[in-house]
């Protein structure tokens, strides 16, 4: 392999990067690239931090020979057996001494002192480099602080010198072009998690200008949990934030199974929207989240009672109408969400349900989208009311077997 090829394999990478080609894509086309021009890669792994909820990174592995998984995300390491496989590798070796490089020359009497090189002797690899590449803290988000790889080889000789200034130069432009695509997907993340996937997928489509919004017919939830305050007053702290993350975990679930779209956590309550074109379709939909989480709180309440934790309910008021859906602030700090008189209606409504005594309470506009008669006979008309801060009563339905839990 001359430096010719290494003008090569780079401009590949760096247009691959550009195009937007995945992790795994590049890590396969760059070990296939050096291995088709002569040098002698047998075996390959990258790997890099993240910012994601549960996963702390992800990996992609490379090999001439065996099909791999050749990429996957790993979990925490910060304790237990993954801690312990961590602190034993090569990149731990690397990171906790801020080495740039290390290598063992595994079939000339090298120590086997790190986690894997057993299995990679075993496999008849003779020589294994690893190379950390970190970033500065410009560069830093999160734990994403550098960009680890190592790579192995079966040759009789193991690596030559010139095998390994190859790869010194060649694997940072790799890394760049990981970094690259972690970084899109990374914003991705971080913009479903806070936003939702729906106000997500806006946002990264460039919809970020202020007052810039569409008006949309959808299915309102507004939910919230029965006595949050009392419990949240007769528990220990500590006991709080798991309580709610419990109750959270089931309705947003249930939403996001159903079709729905979760726009806002406000303390113990839930804005969603059922978006679609047909009004009974998304009244379906939400009556649908509502019946997928009462399965949902059988379960958990059951198993925190086993536990001897605090158990609670949750009550849900359902309404339709048209919303502006958009971006709503100044000029720095903009939310993506509703507005409209239907979003203050649907939690006027749900914060009936305690009065009343159900966990579930509907708009007359709701209930008579839904078309089929056999579906509306499950609805009982409860009353008239006034709805606090909205100038006309309405009449108000529930669910036949709808009750709350205390």
């Amino acid at each position: 392999m001359d430096y010719s090829d290494v003008s090569t394999i780079a401009a590949w990478i760096t247009e691959q990067g550009l195009k937007g080609a995945s992790e795994a894509e590049l890590m396969t086309g760059f070990c296939s690239a050096c291995r088709d021009a002569g040098l002698p890669l047998d075996r390959g792994l990258a790997l890099m931090d993240t910012l994601h909820p549960v996963h702390e990174g992800r990996a992609f592995r490379w090999d001439s020979v065996e099909e791999v998984e050749t990429e996957f995300e790993y979990g925490p390491t910060i304790s237990g057996e993954a801690a312990s496989n961590w602190q034993r590798s090569a990149f731990y070796h690397l990171w906790s001494r801020n080495e740039r490089e290390i290598r063992r020359r595994l079939g000339f009497g090298d120590p086997i002192d790190f986690s894997m090189l057993d299995t990679i002797a075993e496999a008849g690899h003779t020589d294994f480099v690893a190379m950390m590449h970190r970033f500065s803290e410009a560069g830093t988000i999160g734990e994403m602080d550098c960009f680890f790889s190592h790579f192995a080889t079966k040759h009789p000789e193991g690596f030559s010198d010139h095998d390994l200034a190859i790869l010194r130069k060649l694997v940072p432009v790799l890394g760049l072009a990981i970094k690259c695509i972690a970084l899109g997907r990374i914003a991705r993340t971080i913009a479903e998690v806070y936003l939702g996937e729906d106000a997500a997928r806006q946002v990264m489509e460039g919809k970020i200008s202020r007052g810039k919004s569409e008006r949309i017919s959808a299915a309102l939830w507004f939910s919230d949990l029965l006595n949050y305050t009392k419990i949240s007053d007769s528990v220990p702290p500590e006991e709080i934030i798991p309580l709610l993350n419990d109750y959270s975990e089931a309705v947003i679930t249930a939403i996001h199974e159903s079709g729905g779209n979760v726009l806002k956590l406000i303390g113990d309550g839930v804005l969603a929207i059922f978006k679609g074109e047909v009004p009974a379709e998304t009244c379906r939909a939400a009556l649908s989240a509502e019946s997928l989480l009462r399965e949902k709180l059988i379960t958990l309440n059951a198993a925190r009672a086993a536990d001897g934790r605090a158990t609670t309910d949750v009550y849900i008021g359902l309404h339709i109408g048209d919303v502006f859906y958009g971006n709503i602030g100044s000029q720095d700090r903009l939310d993506f969400t509703v507005i409209g008189p239907a979003v203050n209606e649907v939690s006027r409504i749900a914060s009936i349900c305690r009065s009343v005594d159900l966990n579930v309470l509907m708009s007359s506009d709701f209930a008579a989208a839904i078309p089929e008669e056999e579906e509306r006979a499950s609805l009982a008309c409860i009353g008239r009311y006034a709805l606090r801060g909205v100038q006309r009563a309405q009449e108000l339905y529930t669910l036949d077997s709808a009750r709350l839990n205390g």
